[in-house]
């Protein structure tokens, strides 16, 4: 991994260093390995004499020179990756030329060789620190600094970074760089940045297809846009589309926020085997790819990206323009994009319920987070680098957008803007903590936030809240109580704004006949407004999901939710009652058969695509995880007979019909079932609308694999229709799900020898762990644990964190494997990090024994 750097060592480089600039020359001609990376930076020191160092990764260094004066190369601690640098002067001017590597990873430099047509394709991904490994610098982001490159390169290739270029040598035009050819090309200098962190610069560098446009201002000025994607995919870039969604953004932005958007172009740019689903370079977003749709999706896809477009453009204020001083604050940057991304949905956009998919994947997402033993206070104590790469969590995302809405509930949205505002204006370029924004709220509101933040903030876990009454020989509530409940382990129960809902059963549906707003505070809070009303068929606690809380329903209120479920108009409600039976599911409190059932029962009414299609992912985990295991085979049949017939009935052509297919394939066990899915594959079976095309292709063959009714053969053929990188990684998993014990051990030992790239990696680990195949993966549950701390000792922090998770034998659901992790956790001692993510996987199982006892009881 790239140099740990720690709080305290940033702490004290801050205080020593003040730096004023970077000029970078990148040589990206010299070969499919290293590349030349020349570095000039130029900083103040606090204290003349003193000493400090500046960070490179996996680099082979040529020169250092400090001040005129050489300094040896061999003092370059190569596995720190840290030059020292003793003896400075009141200002400084650094120069360092080295060879770095390219990477496979996903983290700093990355390369990348289109199986399509051999093109080379490069972007960066620095955060949180991984800058380093492209050019030398203070990788941390309170040291900011003005930002210059020039970058040689083959000539033919787009190269973006945070600024235009004002000058481009070469001819252009010529053919681009294949794999491995060294080519003499032109160089690209481009305009210094504005004073920004080194984890948001950004290289993005190949013969990249581009659409440029603009968003103009009422004022007439503009915006350059540009939208990149590999050549290969061209054909299925729908920039139109994107342009649109993005016009939408920063015509919001820029009004709520009350100034413009503060760099001179920008650019978004969809990049190969990217390891996250966006990050936001100042000026130069990299997305992953995955976002270009070369088959067909539904809305709900459609939408997520649009979310994401709107999250990494709100982070051009919040994030590049002002941005966290170290990363315990990383969660106010996340949370804050998030939350405005769906504010911006929901007034912008054609996407009015992203409330309701919020509630549905980001606070789902939120609660399962903090459940695990691991979790932490949204506000987290990050001692090193190492820490916060483990913390882009549930919590840091999730939990804090749902926690700054209770907030923006609070303190009124317009006192929130406001303080925002004033917060921009006063930090513009700098770097802050988070007592700098609620400062600014405070002005603005009022409201004295230190409790607020002591008890939403610094404290972790979930509250429950439950409704507690007494009706009268009518039907009348004669008391009415709101009960608020916390685990023992983390006791805090903290003060909600939240709305009761009484819903009752109409000819037109389950309609909201009255809404009561209230504080809650403490264990039991009575609720007076609701006495003499007489009880609705469902009572909802936090209606409009106003709070961060689980939920549950009294007895009466959750036999309307099991029988009339499809009933409730509206989406909101309705996906808070699907989120409440999936949480008593997984806590054991609702047997898994019965939410099966409740699923497929009750999914035909709902009218959100993303409520539709994660309800049938739940379905599919709690049947093949949380289902007692004498009962699974009849669970699948039933999903699969289910989502059959709704497939068959749905709108040709709609998404509907799309995620029933798809569900329905995911869950196919009979040889009924089975022959549906083959024939879907191969034309001989038809259903009217629905096109497969190349990636239904993969969904339909991967099944039949699983099940063991297609192999090796297959696998081929489908591959050699498909010769993409979408291809190679479709067929990289289903090769690791065969089922057989010889195509697990070959597919393990690919996971463990570190050769895979990452893209491959991840989906090879995908077709390795499948559910189906628990039986198989026992040999492997000894193997993990032989192989984990080598991994995460020598493999770069994205590729061995995603060993531990995914690797981990969460699907051997037995004692035993809880009994393996906590000898493991006792005897090796794992550096922190690692125990976090090994203790989480316990959890895992541990959770998923309940559930199968609670359900085993339920038979």
């Amino acid at each position: 991994m790239a140099g740990n750097l720690t709080r305290d060592e940033a702490r004290d480089r801050a205080r020593l260093l003040a730096v004023e600039s970077y000029e970078v020359e990148l040589d990206l001609t010299t070969g499919s390995e290293r590349f030349g990376s020349t570095t000039v930076v130029r900083f103040a020191s606090a204290e003349t004499g003193a000493s400090t160092f500046i960070d490179l990764h996996g680099a082979v260094v040529r020169e250092v020179t400090l001040n005129g004066n050489a300094l040896d190369p061999a003092s370059y601690d190569a596995e720190k990756g840290r030059v020292p640098l003793p003896g400075l002067a009141a200002d400084n001017e650094l120069r360092v030329v080295a060879d770095c590597a390219y990477s496979r990873s996903g983290e700093g430099l990355h390369r990348f060789v289109d199986p399509v047509d051999d093109s080379v394709y490069l972007y960066t991904q620095f955060e949180t620190a991984d800058a380093h490994r492209m050019y030398t610098c203070f990788d941390q982001p309170d040291l900011k600094a003005t930002f210059e490159l020039t970058v040689k390169a083959p000539e033919g290739w787009e190269v973006v970074t945070n600024e235009a270029p004002k000058a481009h040598g070469g001819s252009g035009g010529a053919s681009p760089q294949k794999d491995g050819e060294s080519v003499e090309g032109g160089t690209w200098r481009f305009a210094p940045t504005p004073k920004i962190s080194t984890y948001i610069t950004a290289l993005i560098a190949g013969p990249y297809h581009v659409v440029r446009d603009e968003y103009r201002r009422a004022d007439g000025t503009a915006i350059p846009l540009g939208v990149y994607c590999r050549a290969s995919l061209a054909e299925h870039l729908d920039a139109d589309a994107i342009v649109d969604v993005t016009r939408q953004g920063f015509a919001y932005f820029e009004r709520v926020f009350g100034r413009p958007y503060p760099f001179a172009k920008y650019d978004q740019l969809f990049v190969p085997e990217f390891n996250a689903g966006a990050m936001e370079n100042a000026g130069a977003v990299t997305f992953l790819e995955d976002y270009v749709f070369r088959s067909r999706v539904t809305d709900a896809a459609y939408e997520r990206r649009a979310e994401t477009i709107l999250h990494e453009m709100a982070h051009m204020w919040f994030g590049d323009l002002v941005t966290m001083r170290w990363w315990d604050d990383l969660w106010l940057n996340e949370s804050f994009a998030t939350y405005m991304s769906v504010l911006c949905q929901a007034e912008a956009t054609k996407w009015k319920g992203s409330w309701t998919t919020f509630a549905n994947l980001e606070k789902a997402w939120a609660y399962r987070q903090d459940q695990l033993p691991s979790t932490h206070p949204i506000a987290a104590d990050i001692p090193d680098i190492r820490a916060v790469e483990v913390n882009f969590d549930g919590i840091t995302y999730a939990k804090g957008a749902s926690v700054l809405k209770q907030l923006v509930a609070y303190v009124g949205l317009d006192n929130f803007l406001e303080g925002v505002r004033g917060y921009f204006d006063r930090h513009a370029w700098g770097n802050t903590v988070l007592t700098d924004l609620l400062g600014a709220l405070e002005e603005r509101s009022g409201r004295d936030l230190a409790a607020w933040s002591k008890e939403w903030l610094e404290t972790a876990g979930v509250n429950t809240m439950r409704p507690e009454y007494e009706v009268d020989a009518d039907g009348n509530f004669t008391s009415f109580t709101v009960l608020q409940e916390a685990k023992a382990d983390y006791p805090t129960l903290r003060s909600h704004r939240l709305a009761i809902g009484l819903y009752d059963r109409t000819d037109e549906g389950i309609v909201r006949r009255e809404r009561v707003e209230l504080d809650v505070v403490g264990a039991r809070t009575d609720v007076p407004q609701l006495v003499g009303r007489k009880r609705p068929d469902l009572v909802l606690v936090n209606d409009d999901d106003l709070t961060y809380a689980k939920i549950r329903l009294d007895e009466h209120s959750r036999r309307t939710l099991i029988e009339h479920i499809g009933e409730i108009r509206e989406s909101l409600p309705r996906a808070l009652c699907w989120s409440a039976a999936w949480d008593m599911t997984r806590d054991a409190e609702m047997a898994t058969r019965d939410y099966i059932r409740l699923v497929a029962k009750g999914v035909s009414g709902v009218t959100d695509i993303s409520v539709t299609q994660t309800l049938l992912r739940q379905a599919r985990t709690a049947v093949q995880q949380y289902a007692d295991p004498g009962w699974r085979e009849e669970g699948l049949a039933l999903l699969a007979d289910t989502l059959s017939e709704l497939a068959r009935r749905a709108e040709p052509g709609s998404d509907f019909q799309l995620a029933y297919t798809q569900a329905f394939a995911a869950s196919a066990v009979s040889d009924e079932h089975l022959a549906f899915v083959q024939g879907l594959l191969d034309g001989s079976q038809v259903l009217d609308g629905l096109t497969v095309d190349t990636d239904l292709r993969w969904s339909l063959l991967r099944r039949l694999v699983i099940t063991g009714r297609a192999g090796r053969a297959e696998i081929d053929a489908e591959h050699e229709r498909d010769r993409t990188a979408a291809g190679e990684r479709h067929a990289a998993a289903c090769a690791a799900a065969i089922p057989s014990a010889e195509a697990k051990s070959a597919a393990w030992e690919k996971i463990v020898s570190g050769d895979l790239p990452n893209a491959v990696y991840r989906a090879t680990l995908g077709g390795f762990v499948e559910p189906d195949q628990a039986a198989l993966l026992v040999p492997y549950v000894d193997r993990y644990f032989a192989e984990v701390g080598r991994v995460w000792k020598e493999w770069t922090s994205d590729m061995s964190q995603t060993f531990a998770e995914a690797a981990y034998p969460f699907l051997v659901i037995e004692q035993s494997t809880i009994d393996r992790t906590e000898a493991y956790l006792a005897d090796e001692k794992p550096p922190p990090a690692l125990a976090r993510l090994l203790s989480e996987g316990r959890d895992g199982v541990a959770r998923a024994l309940r559930a199968r006892a609670k359900d085993a009881a339920a038979g």
